[in-house]
């Protein structure tokens, strides 16, 4: 056996994570998620806030990150939406502003059209500015200056939501999905760190470490990567039960194969260390 291990060629380890990516896609596996400390926070900062709070959502991410990414801006704008909260969408990135523009369509006006949300009045689209942390900061200190109109020309001073809206401090809450720099970090750097201001992250899994001293003090609450966004979905559908179905939680039906992955992983770290340490014993390092 040990061998037949030393010779074994790399490429069936190759087909094996295939399998274990292949099989859960095709099988579609729900495994239980419970909400973490990070992610309860974080949710029950949204739940709590009276209905028509305004949330500031600043999407910093573009379509390589969607995958990990989109399933957490769908569930802040979904819950916000249940919640009635008034949202301000923006990015910084600029690659940024379709997929504000997908969370709209499928969430505000898809999912929630029967509640018949008004543009101008209960949401309000910036779009895209330049400038990374130059802009947060002029965000944090007068809006209008780097955003005097919205995505499509308006005038910030006519639309009645931004129209008292002089900056960042009149959010009640800002939420950050982020996938690098310009994001999270400088959002806490350059505008937290001004005044008296919430913000909730949702991250890539690489980005997560960074900003784990940010917590609790200058960050409620941390989604990590789609496992962060997986619970984020459970919390949703534990307080909210029409969301229970599995086909509406997009990260909970991508945890089985990275669950399956993850576990092939960890059996091939261990087999090649028994294979290592046989070898050492046997005399014939490989």
């Amino acid at each position: 056996m040990l061998d037949f291990l030393n010779r074994l060629d790399r490429r069936w380890i190759f087909l094996l994570m295939a399998l274990a990516v292949a099989v859960p896609v095709l099988c579609k596996p729900i495994f239980p998620e419970q909400p973490s400390p990070l992610t309860r926070k974080l949710f029950d900062t949204i739940e709590e806030l009276p209905e028509g709070s305004v949330v500031y959502m600043a999407f910093d991410y573009d379509p390589p990150s969607q995958a990990e990414l989109g399933p957490m801006a769908k569930s802040f704008v979904r819950h916000c939406c249940l919640k009635k909260h008034k949202m301000i969408f923006a990015n910084l990135w600029p690659a940024g502003p379709p997929l504000v523009d997908e969370n709209i369509r499928n969430v505000v006006n898809g999912e929630f059209a029967s509640e018949n949300f008004v543009y101008g009045e209960d949401y309000v689209n910036l779009g895209y500015r330049p400038g990374n942390q130059v802009a947060i900061t002029q965000i944090a200190t007068d809006l209008r200056k780097i955003y005097p109109t919205d995505a499509t020309g308006k005038n910030l001073g006519v639309l009645p939501l931004t129209r008292s809206f002089k900056n960042i401090f009149d959010a009640d809450l800002v939420l950050n999905v982020s996938a690098g720099y310009p994001g999270c970090k400088e959002w806490v750097q350059y505008a937290g760190t001004k005044g008296d201001l919430k913000i909730g992250a949702g991250v890539t899994g690489v980005q997560a470490p960074q900003l784990f001293p940010y917590y609790p003090d200058q960050l409620v609450g941390i989604l990590a990567a789609i496992k962060g966004a997986a619970e984020y979905e459970a919390a949703i559908a534990q307080k909210y039960p029409q969301y229970a179905d599995p086909q509406k939680n997009e990260a909970i039906k991508r945890m089985g194969p990275q669950l399956f992955a993850h576990l092939l992983m960890l059996a091939l770290i261990v087999l090649g260390n028994v294979v290592h340490v046989a070898n050492r014993r046997r005399g014939g390092v490989r």
